[in-house]
């Protein structure tokens, strides 16, 4: 399984204009972080995990060709906001875009892109929904994909686990329970937004806890503020099997 990260930051991990952080100041490539996202290569699928308003430049950058589904964690706009630019691969590989993604989720795109799901104009993006939850697993192809139960505050999310990888963006805690589905991983992903305390989002020192809990082999952060600091200066203050994951980061699961 070929894991790229399409995107490892927030609305706020992007340069900001005006801001003489040293985040945005940097001249580091994996300082400059688009929207969180991430695309899965596993057999013969292509799958990709939230597209938010990067997305299409996100697929432009990886030269992405095909997207066989598109899974959401949540209705955030960072999350959903490029499901427009789906279109070009309907045109490219005449196909309509499944999308898995919970109920509550799919009202939300119905109220967003009313003309996508309630329209006849021709043109528009096709998209197919399916619903999934934290209590079924489900399957693209042969791909087993396990749906995980998150707190993004007070909001439930999910996150996925694909065989012996997970990746859970916007946690701010995990029941027991759904840990229980984390166990034996070789890789995760999890976000640490910044070094302050947050409502709806891990820190860094509550990512860190978190990563103890689950006990992977390694881990990556991402949706990373940029006041988290520069990915070098952080880099240097984790243990070696932890890393801070930035944008067009190739690695094999």
């Amino acid at each position: 399984m070929k894991i790229t990260f399409l995107g490892t930051g927030t609305s706020q991990g992007i340069p900001v204009i005006g801001c003489a952080c040293e985040v945005c100041q940097s001249e580091d490539a994996k300082d400059k972080r688009l929207r969180v996202s991430i695309l899965i290569e596993i057999g013969d699928q292509t799958l990709v995990v939230d597209i938010g308003p990067d997305f299409r430049q996100q697929m432009l950058r990886e030269q992405v060709q095909k997207v066989d589904s598109i899974l959401l964690t949540h209705e955030h706009n960072d999350h959903i906001s490029g499901l427009d630019d789906v279109r070009p691969l309907n045109f490219k590989h005449e196909m309509d875009m499944p999308v898995y993604a919970h109920p509550r989720v799919q009202k939300i795109l119905h109220q967003a892109y009313p003309y996508i799901f309630e329209g006849t104009y021709p043109g528009v993006p096709r998209v197919v929904l399916h619903s999934i939850s934290k209590d079924q697993p489900f399957y693209i192809g042969d791909t087993q994909i396990i749906p995980i139960e998150i707190m993004h505050g007070q909001l439930p999310i999910l996150g996925f686990r694909i065989g012996n990888f997970a990746y859970l963006t916007d946690t701010k805690t995990i029941e027991e329970e759904e840990l229980k589905k984390l166990e034996g991983l070789d890789v995760v992903v999890l976000n640490a937004l910044h070094h302050f305390p947050h409502h709806s989002h891990l820190n860094l020192e509550e990512a860190l806890e978190m990563t103890e809990r689950i006990n992977s082999k390694r881990t990556y952060f991402t949706h990373l503020s940029h006041m988290m600091g520069t990915h070098s200066s952080t880099q240097k203050s984790l243990p070696k099997h932890i890393q801070i994951a930035y944008d067009g980061l190739h690695i094999e699961v």
